[in-house]
């Protein structure tokens, strides 16, 4: 993620941050770089903290689908293996809260899993279903059950959320379901 960051970037948002494993190398590339990280876990935002504390670095303990972030007000936003728990529909939604907290000509960097076919995109969101029927979870509740998109849909909802190009820059070393996404506002 780091070597994708655009040179001259000043202000970074990461959804999902968690203890910061991408921010290592990030500060590395960027050691100025103000970065917004959001996440739910108090335990990881306190390691990210302790590990990065002497960086320009805010944290915030929240949904980020709840959050409102400011308006064109970051130069990239990133998220690692956070975001394969969510319909194509809530992502769309949080995508464009992500392109609209963006500046113009901004980049949104995205690895995390995806689906390699449809037929699993299906078997396990409807597997997701089942377990919340089962177990008397409403649809407003979130769980940790693994719902990745295909990369088609994945790419689709990127760009239903108003990002113009949105493209594969590569996949994980020996890996070919976890690809990295650039998309540009």
């Amino acid at each position: 993620m780091a070597e994708l960051l655009p040179d001259g970037i000043g202000t970074l948002l990461d959804i999902g941050c968690g203890s910061g494993l991408e921010l290592d190398t990030v500060f590395q590339r960027f050691p100025s770089l103000q970065v917004t990280g959001i996440d739910l876990s108090e335990k990881m935002l306190d390691r990210l903290v302790q590990k990065h504390g002497g960086r320009a670095l805010t944290v915030i303990q929240e949904d980020y689908f709840l959050h409102p972030f400011e308006s064109a007000h970051f130069d990239a936003a990133v998220s690692f293996q956070t975001l394969h728990h969510f319909s194509a529909e809530k992502k769309t939604q949080l995508f464009s809260k992500l392109y609209g907290s963006l500046k113009p000509g901004g980049v949104y960097l995205e690895c995390d899993y995806v689906a390699k076919t449809q037929e699993i995109e299906t078997l396990c969101a409807s597997e997701c279903e089942r377990r919340r029927l089962r177990d008397g979870i409403t649809s407003d509740r979130s769980i940790h059950f693994d719902t990745p998109l295909t990369l088609e849909h994945e790419i689709q909802s990127m760009k239903a959320a108003g990002f113009g190009q949105v493209e594969v820059v590569g996949y994980l070393p020996g890996d070919d379901h976890t690809p990295m996404i650039r998309a540009l506002k």
